[in-house]
């Protein structure tokens, strides 16, 4: 191994960075993206065949692929859906495709890796806008050359927060912009039924594409752009994480519709929205949104590793969060809220870390 590669993980090391893999077995789950607590929920008994065989411009394709297709686009009301493996492939897609040279991708400093390493792969000129900041925004978007496109999440991963869409959806408008709107976060969390927060806003048909992914709220795996079908046509001919993959397989289409369908989902919906108030209330902290992500910082990197051991300790499953997944002074420990915590679960979760005096982000 390279010289340079060993010397790069010592120095995460030295710096107390260092990624590595673990399990959280047997504790109370505050961490994870299972936001409305199907990740455990088995699918109904499927017979057909359990392995796509290759990509969808090969055998890979299936009717059940593009009636769940047809249901999403019904479903999060678009024109058109595409389903990608996962929403990184599928950010990876849209953005290493659609923006060509000359044209101007400004996207909020806060987006996912996803979205930067689309961007990285394609030819188009950048601009990053201060996160949430709209006078920043119009400032790169008075910059910015050729077709023009804004990437910005619903709820950000990180961070937790919303983005001010319909003021983004203004400025789109006066610069002739066009918006992809990220909803891994907020899809399945806002929006009656879990539609997201573009639906939620009555705002739908304002983005060029959106995407919205099965993996976290919606407890599966895969990823859908919904979009229109001339770029659902494009994304199929010119995205490479589309076109060079395997496909998912047929089950997993089948477990997505039925997850999507469940009569249950609203209530555990609002069952979540209740949890994430309560947590609130607890720590004292007034906000808004119904957002299932909390970020807590803390005072240093030291603070934050003990703190986050000592939650393990009691059994509460934290991670801490350190850059580069976020920017330094964004460092901290990020909380998430299910629909299955119990009141005493979050009640005790509460006192430990009022106890420990994370500050809040």
């Amino acid at each position: 191994m390279d010289k340079k590669l060993i010397d790069k993980l010592v120095k995460r090391e030295n710096e107390g960075t260092l990624r590595s893999l673990s399990f959280c077995s047997g504790m109370i789950d505050f961490f994870s993206n299972d936001y409305l607590g199907y990740a455990s929920r088995p699918t109904s008994t499927y017979d057909g065949q359990f392995s796509s065989t290759g990509s969808r411009l090969i055998s890979g394709n299936s009717s059940i692929a593009e009636e769940c297709e047809r249901f999403l686009a019904s479903r999060f009301v678009a024109r058109a859906a595409l389903i990608f493996n996962s929403g990184y492939d599928a950010n990876l897609g849209f953005f290493s495709s659609v923006p060509q040279k000359g044209d101007t991708v400004v996207y909020d400093a806060y987006v996912h890796a996803s979205i930067r390493d689309g961007i990285r792969l394609s030819f188009a000129s950048t601009f990053s806008f201060k996160h949430n900041d709209l006078e920043d925004l119009r400032l790169k978007l008075s910059r910015a050359t050729g077709t023009i496109y804004i990437a910005v999440e619903g709820i950000y991963s990180m961070s937790g927060d919303q983005a001010p869409l319909l003021e983004i959806v203004r400025l789109a408008k006066e610069y002739g912009a066009y918006i992809f709107l990220d909803e891994a976060h907020s899809a399945g969390v806002l929006g009656e039924n879990g539609t997201g927060l573009a639906v939620e806003l009555g705002i739908a048909h304002e983005f060029y594409a959106r995407l919205v992914t099965f993996g976290k709220a919606f407890g599966t795996h895969g990823a859908c752009i919904l979009t229109s079908e001339n770029t659902r046509d494009y994304l199929i001919n010119f995205a490479h994480s589309f076109i060079y993959t395997t496909a998912l397989p047929p089950e997993q289409y089948v477990r997505i519709m039925e997850i999507l369908r469940d009569a249950d989902l609203e209530t555990r919906r609002l069952n979540l929205h209740k949890n994430c108030q309560l947590l609130n209330q607890k720590l004292g902290i007034e906000r808004d949104e119904n957002s299932p992500i909390l970020m807590l910082g803390t005072e240093n990197r030291k603070q934050l590793s003990t703190i986050s051991s000592s939650l393990n300790s009691a059994k509460f499953a934290v991670k801490p969060i350190f850059h580069p997944t976020v920017p330094i002074e964004c460092e901290g420990i990020r909380i998430s809220m299910h629909a299955f915590n119990t009141a005493d679960e979050i009640d005790s979760f509460a006192r430990q870390l009022i106890e420990l005096r994370p500050i809040q982000s």
